[in-house]
């Protein structure tokens, strides 16, 4: 991809998916965790979010999916000394160019940022669906603005909240077109009934 943006970020590989404009709440207590978290929040930068492909989220450095979410902390306490609690959001997608592990463990990365997806106009099932969803749970636990009029946005709202595995959520973070993401994610409603 000649000309896409590339960035050196930390990398938190977790055994989830994080979306563009998705919510991520994490609890921070493994020593090389905690100091990037200083970091990021002294400096006010993103880290990568990236699912697991290899390995744990404790212990030795695990090897992450090559696409990944930039993640900003919105709001952060620390509780004791040796703890974060976090909420940070889903930013911009992003794909591993190479990466490094300090001596501590942390992991980080040459990353090259990805364009937003293609977009598709909104599917009125997925926007219904979500809007019923949105007035049960409430507003206020969905990025703001809502954005119903984006494909892309309701799609991932979805997908979020789906028991679908994983790697089926990595590899709707790796699709280019909203339409693809659309698709799948009506075409896995249908078939759960």
């Amino acid at each position: 991809m000649t000309g896409a943006a590339v960035k050196t970020v930390f990398l938190f590989p977790l055994g989830t998916v994080l979306f563009p404009g998705g919510p991520l709440p994490l609890k921070i207590f493994e020593q090389r965790y905690h100091e990037m978290t200083k970091v990021c929040i002294r400096d006010n930068l993103p880290f990568g979010a990236c699912l697991i492909r290899e390995g744990r989220e404790v212990g030795a450095a695990a090897v992450p999916e090559p696409v990944g979410c930039l993640a900003t902390i919105e709001q952060w306490e620390m509780p004791n000394a040796s703890m974060f609690h976090l909420l940070a959001r889903g930013g911009e997608r992003f794909r591993i160019l190479e990466t490094q592990v300090a001596a501590n463990g942390l992991l980080s990365g040459q990353v090259e940022m990805l364009p937003p997806v293609e977009p598709a106009a909104p599917d009125a099932d997925c926007v219904a669906l979500l809007e019923r969803v949105i007035q049960q749970i409430g507003a206020q636990h969905f990025a703001q603005p809502v954005r119903l009029d984006d494909a892309a946005w309701v799609a991932y709202r979805l997908a979020e909240m789906m028991q679908i595995p994983m790697t089926d959520k990595q590899a709707l973070l790796e699709m280019t077109r909203a339409a693809d993401l659309v698709g799948y994610i009506k075409n896995t409603i249908k078939t759960d009934g």
